[in-house]
C-alpha cells in the first residue's frame, strides 16, 4: 500500500525540517547553549566559542530565519537571545534523552556519521 500525503502534511513536514536544520549544526548548537544563559552580541559568541565574526554571524542568521533566535537592537550593538527560551530548552532535553535511549546508534550511522575532531 503506497502512502499517500496531503499538501497540508507535506508543507508541515517542510517546516519541521526547516526547524531541526536550525539545530543540525554543531556551532548552531553551540551558540545555542551559549543563548540559553541570556542574551549575548556577536563578539561575545567569538570570544566564547573561539569561531570566526563570519562564522557566527552566518550561523546566527540561520538561527534567526528558523525563529530559534531573536534579536534586539541596543545602540550599535545587536544582542542575540533564544526567542522561546523554555520551549527550546525542552527540545533540547527530549533530543538528550532520545541521545541517551539509543546510545552509539547516531553516532555510528554510516549515514550521518560526523567526524568529531579535538
Amino acid at each position: 500500500m503506497a502512502m499517500t500525503s496531503t499538501t497540508g502534511e507535506v508543507e508541515a513536514l517542510a517546516t519541521a525540517a526547516c526547524l531541526f536544520h536550525g539545530f543540525s549544526d554543531r556551532s548552531r548548537l553551540a551558540i545555542v547553549q551559549h543563548l540559553s544563559t541570556g542574551e549575548h552580541r556577536v563578539v561575545d559568541l567569538t570570544g566564547h566559542l573561539g569561531l570566526a565574526q563570519s562564522t557566527v554571524s552566518k550561523h546566527l542568521a540561520c538561527l534567526l530565519d528558523c525563529g530559534i533566535v531573536a534579536m534586539r537592537a541596543e545602540g550599535r550593538s545587536s544582542w542575540y537571545s533564544l526567542a522561546h527560551p523554555e520551549a527550546t530548552m525542552r527540545l533540547l532535553s527530549a533530543a538528550e534523552e532520545l541521545l541517551g535511549l539509543t546510545g552509539d546508534a547516531v553516532a555510528l550511522c554510516p549515514r550521518f556519521r560526523v567526524e568529531v575532531t579535538s
